[in-house]
């Protein structure tokens, strides 16, 4: 059985032991779970239900497994003959979940 749900503008499809890494969030001290409402597509085959927006009363939890940095990605500004260079670096900060339940 999987899942789809939306989190941070984006839509992800999950099963049971899947790995995600979602945008990084405030978290409670010593929380170890996430979960998450907002679920579009729950089920397989012809038992799959589709939320409109959102399916009644479905959730994912997932377990936190802690904080990662994303790839890192460069950006470059150069204007030919003017002596301008600018290198610019950035690496976004994601949490690393397993899903472990899919509650219909």
């Amino acid at each position: 059985m999987y899942a789809i749900f939306e989190d941070g503008g984006r839509q992800y499809k999950v099963a049971c032991g899947d790995k995600v890494y979602v945008d990084l969030r405030e978290l409670p001290e010593g929380q170890d779970t996430l979960e998450f409402n907002q679920v579009l597509t729950i089920g397989e085959g012809e038992n799959a239900r589709i939320g409109q927006p959102f399916v009644e009363g479905a959730k994912v939890i997932g377990q936190l497994q802690g904080q990662i940095k994303g790839p890192k990605l460069v950006n470059i500004k150069f204007q030919r003959r003017k002596n301008y260079r600018r290198k610019i670096g950035h690496r976004q900060k994601h949490l690393h979940v397993t899903i472990s339940e899919i509650v219909a």
